[in-house]
C-alpha cells in the first residue's frame, strides 16, 4: 500500500556526495540576476533627480533604461543556459516575462506614455526582486525528475531479457 508519507522528501538534503548544489551556470544566472537588481534601482533615483527639476536627470535615466534593458537581455540568455544545463524552465519563463515588460516599459519612456511607464516600472523592479530573492533562496541544481528520466530511458534502452520456458 503506498501512503503519502512514502512521497515524502525533505526539504532540504542530507550533505553527501548527492546533495544538490550550485552548478556554474546557475551561479553565472545569479551574477546577472544581481547586476539586473542593481542597475534597476538606479532607475527610479534618476527619475527622481529628473523629476526635482534636474534636466540631466533625464539623460542619466535614459541611460540607464539602456543598460538595464541590456542586462535584461543577457539575463535571458543566462536563463537560456540553465534551462539547457539544469533542465529549469522556471527562471527562463520568469525572466522572458520580465524582459517583455521591460521592453514594453523602455518603449513607453521613450514616447512619453507616462500613464504606462511608471505603473509598469513599479511592477517590474517588484518582479525582478521577487526572482532575486527566489534564485538566491535555494540551490539551483539539476532537478531530481531529470535524473530519473535518464535512469529510465537507460533502462528502456537496453534489450529485455527473455526468459527461458523452462520450468
Amino acid at each position: 500500500m503506498v501512503t503519502a508519507a512514502d512521497e515524502f522528501r525533505p526539504a532540504v538534503p542530507a550533505r553527501s556526495g548527492t546533495a544538490r548544489r550550485t552548478r556554474p551556470s546557475a551561479w553565472a544566472f545569479r551574477a546577472v540576476v544581481s547586476t539586473h537588481v542593481v542597475a534597476i534601482f538606479g532607475q527610479p533615483v534618476f527619475a527622481g533627480v529628473f523629476l526635482s527639476g534636474d534636466y540631466d536627470g533625464l539623460r542619466l535615466h535614459e541611460a540607464g533604461a539602456n543598460v538595464t534593458t541590456s542586462i535584461g537581455y543577457v539575463q535571458l540568455i543566462a536563463a537560456i543556459a540553465v534551462w539547457v544545463r539544469l533542465r529549469r524552465a522556471g527562471p527562463f519563463l520568469a525572466t522572458l516575462a520580465l524582459v517583455a515588460a521591460e521592453t514594453v516599459q523602455y518603449f513607453a519612456g521613450m514616447n512619453g506614455a507616462l500613464w504606462l511607464h511608471l505603473p509598469l516600472g513599479v511592477a517590474t523592479i517588484a518582479a525582478l526582486v521577487v526572482q532575486f530573492a527566489d534564485v538566491w533562496r535555494r540551490p539551483l541544481g539539476r532537478r531530481p525528475e531529470a535524473r530519473r528520466e535518464r535512469a529510465r530511458a537507460r533502462v528502456a534502452a537496453e534489450p529485455e531479457r527473455q526468459e527461458t520456458g523452462d520450468e
